[in-house]
């Protein structure tokens, strides 16, 4: 998922506007017109090639051709013939600017206040109609490779829908225009979770209007930090398209209201890892605290997922952002600004602090307790992204330091905050499953090369990351499983190397033999070839079943079996009660109250993980596990 912009929307020459959109730090721009005073489709070979000498020249890569191809309603066969000639002018522009990505219509256009905006989506007839006249379009444009996205722009989001199902081509898709037709949305409907999820189901694309973000501007705003939440829960790699549309009369010229839905659309860009779709889509709680008069003093290091953190504490009630942290200058400062509070690439400065209360370390996992010794020396409390290390040794000296202190030190597992993993605890305590028998978990992620590349080429290493898929993207579904079911009696693993060029595993399976007969699997990947993280929990024994399913072919669902029949209602509903771990952290803090996620859970999974490891490497199968003979710990839950 990636930023980018329609040149033409500050109504200037591509040439003017080019070097502009770079020097905002763009690396991506979408072409419609004012393209050597043509539109994309319009260009000479000659005008192409230097239109991509000037990308090249300025580090920028053209993300979509946002053409009007077929934007005419029901059309003769001349005004079909004048399609087609348009559509050879984009592979033309395709071939030359390597972007085989189009936005597209359909020949359906209604305004949206017309009674027939709708219709195509209830009558078959006129659908057929419709892939009639589209099909000659359709075929050509399979033929050269194209992949097509449309607009919901003259027709409804299920009008978009019903001619992609009928098409049925792999990839193609909707360019999800969300402030098109939001503001019918009856309020009623204001969560719009089940809309959201629809509509990026089909996505393939996402435009940004004006009119959905700034506030000098009329129009019903658009949730955007929750729509990206949930498309970056997806997996794909949409572009998020800013089509201005400043309307005439508003004080803000082109440059300057696309300038601000940018900086906007970075605000309140996702960071962190996706969880499950129906999450991210959800509106945020807010949840009174006592304290909030006197909220816990956060500074944030590392801000890679560690921006992502940063908004999460400017949003909870009882907490306050003070100071962000990172070695790259250039990212320090954009985040601090971006927050408004001070930033450096000196730790030291904010140890110096006396304001400032907790150190939330999101750094490379190898330096996670390093960094928090130096915190906790300096009399911070620490919360942790996870793993909290690359051993779980190093971890358990840090504990031991921090409980030496007096201090505060925990672990982030936001799973813990969520409704899937409580209800599921809840069912197993109370016996919905009778005996639990059985457990299958399976995650399946897609990582680029560069993502192992990125900050250093940390990432998939012994020594910095611990290890690779069942390290940094298992490490929450092995915590999930422990939290749970409990620790097993014995682990066996294997890991391999399938795909990428890293030293550690990028496939693992892990078997786990629990003392009362449960037998439980999981299985990690990076080298899935879908763009999604996806997720599978079955569950069963000898009374009750379950399946959670997140970012595959399935969907968002959660089911559960009993008494012969399934159901997606829960037997255990939970209530939400915080928002994530800083929240959680700043209570436990201010109240005393007992932290949900402490740093002994951190540990336990890590210790579980290298004793996984060690049966892997080693070749030796069921290693043993003993956490009173190994840490200490005679009792843990």
């Amino acid at each position: 998922m990636f930023i980018s912009v329609f040149t033409d929307e500050l109504h200037r020459e591509v040439t003017e506007t080019l070097p502009i959109f770079a020097s905002w730090g763009m690396k991506y721009v979408d072409f419609r017109g004012l393209v050597n005073g043509k539109a994309i489709e319009n260009q000479t070979d000659e005008e192409l090639r230097a239109l991509k000498g000037q990308l090249g020249s300025l580090g920028l890569e053209c993300a979509v051709l946002q053409s009007s191809l077929c934007k005419v309603h029901m059309p003769d066969e001349a005004g079909i013939k004048r399609e087609l000639a348009k559509l050879e002018g984009l592979i033309r522009a395709s071939d030359v600017l390597g972007c085989n990505l189009v936005r597209a219509f359909n020949f359906w256009q209604h305004p949206q206040d017309d009674p027939a905006c709708g219709e195509l989506a209830m009558r078959p007839d006129m659908l057929s109609q419709v892939l009639e006249m589209f099909y000659p379009v359709a075929k050509r444009a399979k033929e050269a490779g194209l992949v097509l996205s449309f607009e919901n722009c003259g027709q409804t989001p299920d009008e978009a829908i019903a001619v992609i199902d009928a098409l049925n081509v792999p990839g193609w898709g909707m360019a999800w225009d969300v402030s098109n037709m939001f503001e019918l949305l009856p309020e009623a409907q204001g969560d719009c979770v089940d809309y959201f999820t629809k509509a990026l189901g089909y996505a393939n694309m996402l435009h940004v209007k004006a009119r959905g973000v700034l506030p000098e501007i009329e129009g019903r705003k658009v949730p955007w930090e929750r729509v990206l939440r949930g498309a970056a829960a997806t997996g794909k790699n949409l572009p998020v398209s800013i089509e201005t549309h400043v309307p005439s009369g508003c004080s803000l010229t082109g440059e300057e209201a696309t300038g601000r839905c940018y900086d906007y659309l970075k605000k309140v860009w996702p960071a962190s890892a996706p969880g499950d779709l129906k999450s991210a889509l959800s509106p945020k709680q807010t949840f009174d605290r006592p304290y909030r008069d006197d909220p816990v003093r956060f500074v944030v290091v590392g801000l890679g997922m560690g921006k992502n953190r940063c908004a999460q504490i400017e949003d909870t009630v009882g907490a306050k952002l003070v100071g962000v942290c990172d070695i790259n200058p250039a990212k320090a400062k954009a985040v601090g600004e971006q927050f408004g509070v001070p930033y450096s690439t000196d730790l030291e400065v904010f140890l110096a602090d006396p304001t400032v209360e907790v150190c939330y370390v999101v750094t490379p996992t190898g330096n996670h307790c390093d960094t928090a010794d130096r915190c906790l020396r300096a009399g911070k409390h620490v919360l942790t992204t996870k793993p909290m290390d690359v051993t779980y040794q190093r971890i358990a000296e840090s504990i031991k330091l921090a409980k030496e202190l007096g201090l505060l030190f925990a672990c982030d597992f936001d799973l813990h905050f969520r409704g899937p993993l409580k209800e599921l605890q809840t069912a197993v305590k109370e016996g919905f499953f009778g005996k639990v028998k059985g457990a299958n978990m399976i995650l399946n992620i897609k990582r680029p090369p560069e993502y192992f590349l990125e900050n250093g080429g940390w990432r998939g290493t012994w020594a910095m990351d611990g290890g690779g898929a069942l390290s940094n993207q298992g490490i929450h579904e092995i915590d999930r499983l422990i939290s749970v079911f409990g620790l097993p009696a014995e682990v066996k693993c294997s890991i391999a190397t399938q795909t990428q060029k890293i030293e550690a595993e990028d496939y693992g399976i892990t078997e786990w033999r629990y003392a009362d007969g449960m037998i439980a699997r999981f299985s990690s990947t990076t080298s899935y070839p879908v763009a999604t993280w996806y997720t599978r929990l079955e569950v069963y024994g000898d009374k009750g079943a379950y399946l959670l399913t997140s970012g595959g072919p399935e969907g968002e669902h959660t089911y559960w079996w009993q008494a012969g029949k399934w159901s997606e209602d829960s037997p255990c509903p939970q209530k939400k009660e915080w928002n994530q771990a800083a929240d959680n952290f700043a209570n436990a803090l201010r109240t005393g109250d007992p932290l949900i996620v402490t740093a002994e859970r951190g540990l336990v999974s890590r210790y579980l993980l290298d004793r996984m490891y060690e049966s892997a490497k080693t070749g030796e199968g069921w290693v043993d596990i003993n956490i009173a003979r190994d840490l200490g710990l005679e009792e843990w839950r």
